[in-house]
């Protein structure tokens, strides 16, 4: 599951990342409302904790053109304003929840959980390819009745190739959906993945779900291998 943090702060900006990213959270920043809104229409999210003040375009604006657009993703505003009538506000405007600065990561993390139970009849069902199975919602795959631990990068790699089996997925896209929007490491590290999960869904069981297209990218057999 991702993420979108919305926050101008880099310095809370990256503490809430290495927070969620700990969690097993794939996440996205975006350090103003413009970026944010652009980022939320065009992918999916489990959650987006929004600031208020923001650069280009407030929090209560994109809350309203996300609500406008029909994006019911939820909602957790993250701001210094904590005025009664700044939270009927951003609440009337569509927000889900708000928590004022300071605050608790233990909190923010208890937040982010309650929203997610709340959307959870919403979560897509066990994704699966041939025997090879994953679960989003209880983060949990295998292949039969084999269970098969995976890192948060691992198995979020993993889950996007099944979302999108029988279809080329480039390095850059991979990138981009599974690291960061804005990834500016080595690009190779995806290759280090596809090792890494061949290493557990494939080899130990004889398979080849995950194929290399040269020149292109990878791909996940919907047969599963």
């Amino acid at each position: 599951m991702r993420v979108l943090v919305v926050e101008d702060e880099p310095h809370i900006a990256g503490a809430v990342e290495r927070v969620l990213r700990a969690e097993g959270f794939g996440v996205d920043v975006a350090e103003d409302g413009k970026k944010g809104l652009l980022l939320a229409r065009r992918n999916e999210y489990a959650v987006i904790v929004l600031d208020l003040m923001l650069p280009l375009r407030n929090g209560y604006d994109v809350c309203r053109a996300l609500r406008a657009a029909e994006i019911t993703t939820p909602v957790l505003v993250l701001t210094a304003k904590d005025g009664e009538y700044d939270e009927a506000d951003a609440l009337d405007l569509g927000a889900d929840d708000y928590l004022t600065k300071p605050f608790s990561f233990v909190v923010l993390l208890a937040r982010i959980r309650a929203l997610l139970r709340r959307t959870a009849p919403q979560r897509l069902p066990v994704l699966t390819a041939g025997d090879l199975w994953l679960d989003p919602g209880a983060h949990r795959c295998g292949r039969g009745e084999k269970e098969l631990p995976l890192t948060p990068r691992e198995f979020g790699l993993l889950e996007y190739l099944l979302r999108h089996a029988d279809t080329v997925a480039s390095k850059s896209e991979l990138l981009s959906e599974v690291w960061d929007a804005w990834f500016e490491g080595d690009p190779n590290i995806v290759e280090v993945y596809i090792g890494y999960l061949r290493r557990k869904v494939d080899v130990p069981f004889g398979r080849s779900a995950i194929e290399t297209v040269r020149g292109v990218g990878y791909r996940l057999d919907g047969r599963g291998g």
